[in-house]
């Protein structure tokens, strides 16, 4: 089994576990062209960590399976926003840490 984990990217983890469940079980190669057409930022980056889990295990994109795909919370990078008579009011800036594992067949 090989793993790869990628931390603190700017993308809301809420939004991301939508992805990383329909990927979750299916064969790497199938999960990185449907991902390839899928309009999602979160799409985008999971592919890359799914490459690169199926790097880490020496093996080729068809005999692996993805047997976890994990979206974690990271920590929230807090703004301020101007508002009208002086006051401010608060942007949260969500991040999250995606880790993916591969087994191969």
């Amino acid at each position: 089994m090989a793993r790869a984990l990628l931390k603190f990217i700017r993308v809301s983890p809420i939004k991301s576990r939508l992805i990383a469940r329909e990927v979750q079980g299916m064969n790497a190669e199938e999960a990185l062209a449907a991902l390839e057409f899928t309009p999602n930022k979160a799409a985008k980056i999971i592919s890359k960590v799914i490459a690169s889990a199926v790097a880490n295990s020496g093996s080729e994109p068809e005999d692996c399976v993805i047997t976890s795909c994990r979206v974690d919370n990271g920590p929230v990078l807090k703004r301020l926003r101007p508002r009208a008579r002086g006051m401010a009011s608060g942007i949260r800036k969500p991040t999250a840490h995606i880790l993916v594992e591969v087994e191969g067949k």
